[in-house]
């Protein structure tokens, strides 16, 4: 079962860098008012969402505990990234503030990981 939680957490790690370098890259798009959500950004966070679930139900399964709080609010923000790339992946444009707020969501949903013990 660990070698299992393990290749998951290593796609979910692969879903937050495509997510997160999607939108590194159009950092210089977004200072010139050209950013666009591309459709790796989309495609990272819906694969943080699938192996997200999957990683609460192999980690339940084995027996482990899971801080559903932490989950609960790391699937809120999620969910408001996913919203606001999947309304706005055909736009040629997307304003400012949006594709900020995608890029500080992110962020916020690493440190999250990462920090609450």
């Amino acid at each position: 079962m660990d070698v299992l939680i393990n290749v998951v957490v290593a796609l979910h790690i692969i879903g937050i860098a495509s997510l997160l370098g999607g939108f590194l890259t159009q950092m210089k798009a977004m200072g010139a008012g050209t950013a666009r959500f591309v459709p790796a950004m989309l495609h990272g966070a819906l694969t943080m969402l699938v192996t997200g679930i999957a990683l609460v139900g192999l980690n339940q399964a084995d027996d482990q505990a899971v801080n559903n709080v932490k989950i609960g609010v790391k699937l809120l923000i999620l969910v408001a990234v996913l919203a606001l790339v999947y309304v706005k992946r055909d736009d040629e444009k997307v304003d400012k503030a949006a594709f900020a707020a995608v890029g500080g969501l992110t962020v916020a949903n690493i440190f999250i990981a990462t920090v609450w013990t």
